[in-house]
């Protein structure tokens, strides 16, 4: 038994999958970490000081295109990090498509509630490739600007087609809580694949695995009350 286990294939995340068909595929959204970054969209939306639920829907859709799909893919692209056997032609039309579809959204949403939504749409379109390609911003700072406090100023703005302090504030909730994400995965990823081994390191995986739930927990409480 000892003996297998130390042989036992270590995965590249907690969440990823085996290998190989539609499984690839799932591993490639990263759905706890996704899960985590549309939870800032929903935050920031439902703090705005008026709330419209199909502006909502419409804000995760993009994000979920742009980040959980087209950023991943392109990520997967360079270096393949979850050792998926997704070919590279998939991953470059999945990115190409994704984003094109987020764009879209955000076009048509700033043409029915106003022209200003554009920088966010054009910001977002940068980002992606960016920091994913490592351009620019490959750092935990700019991943926690890219992926923490863009979504919640967006998801606001979506709503309110104006910033206030409120805003400013769900950044900076996205910003310090993205930076304690990166902080902690970093040496968990370093360690499962480089390493190939979560020895010493299960405290900050549990600990990742429980701030993906509060922080879904914290959006779901923010909407339910607009809900009301």
């Amino acid at each position: 038994m000892g003996a297998q286990a130390l042989t036992q294939e270590v995965r590249p995340a907690f969440y990823a999958l085996d290998r190989g068909g539609w499984r690839d595929y799932v591993t490639l959204l990263h759905p706890p970490y996704t899960l985590w970054h549309l939870s800032y969209v929903a935050v920031g939306a439902a703090l705005a000081p008026r709330f419209h639920v199909d502006r909502l829907l419409w804000g995760l859709a993009a994000f979920f295109l742009a980040l959980g799909v087209a950023a991943h893919a392109l990520d997967e692209l360079k270096g393949r990090p979850l050792r998926t056997r997704i070919p590279a032609w998939v991953l470059v039309a999945a990115t190409v498509a994704s984003l094109a579809g987020a764009c879209a959204i955000g076009v048509a949403a700033a043409s029915a509630w106003g022209w200003w939504l554009l920088v966010f749409v054009l910001a977002g379109a940068v980002l992606v490739p960016a920091y994913n390609l490592e351009l620019a911003l490959h750092t935990d700072w700019g991943f926690a600007l890219a992926w923490g406090a863009f979504p919640a100023l967006t998801g606001y703005f979506v709503e309110a087609q104006t910033l206030r302090i409120e805003a400013v504030a769900a950044a900076f909730y996205a910003f310090w809580l993205s930076l304690a994400q990166r902080t902690l995965s970093t040496p968990v990823r370093r360690s499962r694949r480089e390493g190939g081994t979560t020895a010493g390191v299960e405290p900050l995986e549990r600990a990742l695995k429980l701030l993906t739930w509060a922080a879904v927990a914290l959006a779901v409480a923010l909407v339910a009350a607009r809900l009301r």
